[in-house]
């Protein structure tokens, strides 16, 4: 999919399908707008600002089910979603837009990373490393922004994959690939575990032996590429060089994605030719700063720190929070229910959480599966619900004279209250800088 433009200059006509228009779609209409590609563009319920992108970049509206050389398809649609299979059957080759990005920028080298928890801080880190080696590294995919509103401005793109993603990134060669870890998660999509964890496997599907996948210690992968193994314990190079003791980073960064981040900067930095230096990477981890509402302490009344993990809704997630966070701790359970593994979550509990308190669609029922203490609170819309979760957590730790963390890591996904994780986050920190607030008023 190189060569966009005819010999002529004029846009070329590519055969190709936009099928759907969230983050990704939009940036891959830009994308192909700025290259000089008309494509067709399809979404079930188009915004009037979509429409209006759409015929500003030169696109025009398509058939579902029309006869396309390729489809690119949002990660929002499910792969065997009949509208993609009916493409499929009509010859089309279905995509995302990360495959996109790597056939129209052939040159330019990606890091991927998956996993079930900790792909994201993981990303932006490995960009945050690299560029502190002096490379131009770029952060993108299922991060924002998309990655094809950066592969123009980056000299290494690091890009955060879903399964989603990755379930059509067929052929995708990554010169490193990162697995944090393999857990549950996504199974009201992918149906089975077998199936999610085949999704998350194709970010090495493609790989040949001079490539390198990175992994947990202890995880058994078939992959061509060479394997390198990470634990917490001990943040080094591959020839077990030591960078940093775990116990300098920051509190907010988990040392097994520091690991991970390290052993795939310094692959990365091989495949360029260069070396890794472990000082400049020691200063560059010294300096990192954990990504926006992932396990970040946002406000503190007296002695209870009020720490924001909207994000947490996998298990793996939600138990290196509980793990992580001062005890005792008021966990805030709630939003709807995406059939997370909780076994895992009540021991990490046990001894730990003083109440849970539960809110939202589902945080009744997760609570009470959970067997812990639990309070649930109501309310009229998203903010009045927080604020009152918020509450309630401060006040199962004695109120303002107490100690102990309220401990946002819901377990259950935003969208029965809230746009999105980031907008329930926000919606926390407002909650509670204003119980903050409050107690200096008083």
């Amino acid at each position: 999919m190189t060569g966009f433009n005819g010999a002529d200059g004029e846009a070329k006509d590519e055969g190709l399908l936009i099928y759907g228009l969230g983050r990704s779609g939009r940036g891959v209409a830009r994308f192909l707008g700025g290259e000089g590609v008309r494509a067709a563009w399809h979404d079930a319920q188009p915004t009037a600002q979509d429409e209006a992108l759409m015929t500003e970049l030169g696109h025009t509206r398509g058939e579902p089910r029309g006869r396309y050389r390729t489809v690119v398809a949002a990660p929002g649609v499910p792969i065997d979603h009949p509208d993609l299979l009916a493409l499929r059957a009509g010859g089309a080759e279905v995509v995302g837009e990360v495959v996109l990005a790597a056939r129209a920028r052939p040159r330019l080298p990606m890091v991927g990373v998956t996993g079930t928890a900790g792909k994201g801080g993981t990303t932006v880190l490995i960009a945050h490393l690299l560029r502190e080696c002096g490379l131009r590294a770029r952060e993108g995919g299922n991060i924002d922004p998309p990655l094809l509103d950066v592969v123009d401005e980056a000299e290494v793109a690091v890009v955060e994959l879903s399964s989603f993603q990755l379930e059509r990134a067929a052929g995708l060669r990554l010169p490193v690939a990162v697995i944090t870890n393999l857990g549950t998660d996504h199974l009201d999509r992918h149906r089975t575990l077998e199936a999610y964890h085949a999704a998350k496997l194709n970010i090495t599907a493609a790989q040949e032996p001079g490539d390198v996948l990175i992994v947990p210690q202890g995880l058994d992968v078939a992959t061509r590429a060479r394997r390198r193994a990470f634990s917490p314990a001990r943040v080094a190079l591959a020839d077990g060089t030591a960078v940093l003791s775990p116990a300098e980073l920051h509190p907010g960064i988990h040392p097994a994605n520091a690991a991970a981040a390290v052993l795939a900067a310094e692959a990365l930095l091989a495949h360029l030719g260069r070396a890794a230096d472990p000082d400049t990477l020691a200063r560059a981890l010294r300096s990192a700063q954990p990504v926006a509402g992932r396990f970040e302490t946002v406000a503190r009344v007296g002695e209870v720190a009020f720490i924001d993990d909207s994000i947490a809704t996998r298990t793996l997630a939600v138990q290196a929070a509980l793990e992580r966070a001062t005890p005792p701790i008021a966990w805030l359970v709630g939003g709807r229910d995406k059939g997370a593994e909780l076994e895992p979550l009540i021991g990490a509990a046990r001894g730990r959480v003083a109440q849970v308190v539960a809110f939202g669609e589902d945080g009744e029922a997760l609570a009470a599966r959970l067997g812990l203490p639990f309070r649930a609170v109501g309310g009229e819309g998203g903010d009045e619900v927080m604020a009152n979760a918020a509450r309630a957590g401060l006040e199962a730790l004695g109120g303002p004279g107490g100690s102990g963390t309220v401990l946002l890591a819901p377990v259950g996904t935003s969208f029965d209250l809230f746009r999105d994780y980031k907008a329930r986050g926000e919606s926390f920190r407002r909650a509670a800088a204003a119980l903050g607030a409050a107690e200096v008023e008083g």
